[in-house]
């Protein structure tokens, strides 16, 4: 469930369950990295301008979960977006996926109407 640090007036009402969730295997990917490094299992995903399509998603642990963060948790991992990109993946998930390509985490954003060939940035 989707749960803001401090509700903000304008989205009483809301229902942000729904807004973007982690999966299992980015909530065990999490869990492991942070356990390694010795962090609270705290993900920030944020939208930057840039990349090759326009926006571009940034990945990282963070300490805590900011007071206009909104923040969902699986499997003891806290995923955490602010407002301002939560706008840009609403609807998305963060998944963790390994290929013989590689392993990354991955968002399916239901908003990106097109993106590069890497998946690490979007155009809405």
């Amino acid at each position: 469930m989707l749960a803001r640090a401090r509700p903000a007036p304008y989205l009483f009402g809301m229902d942000e369950s729904s807004a973007i969730i982690l999966t299992p295997s980015a909530a065990s990917r999490v869990a492991a990295i942070a356990e390694r490094q010795g962090k609270p299992a705290i993900l920030r995903l944020s939208v930057e301008g840039g990349g090759c399509a326009g926006f571009q998603y940034r990945f990282g642990l963070t300490d805590a979960v900011e007071a206009d963060d909104l923040a969902t948790t699986r499997d003891g991992v806290t995923l955490v977006v602010d407002e301002l990109s939560l706008d840009l993946v609403r609807g998305g998930a963060v998944d963790y996926v390994e290929s013989l390509g590689g392993a990354a985490f991955q968002v399916t954003n239901p908003n990106a109407t097109s993106g590069c060939g890497c998946g690490s940035s979007f155009s809405v």
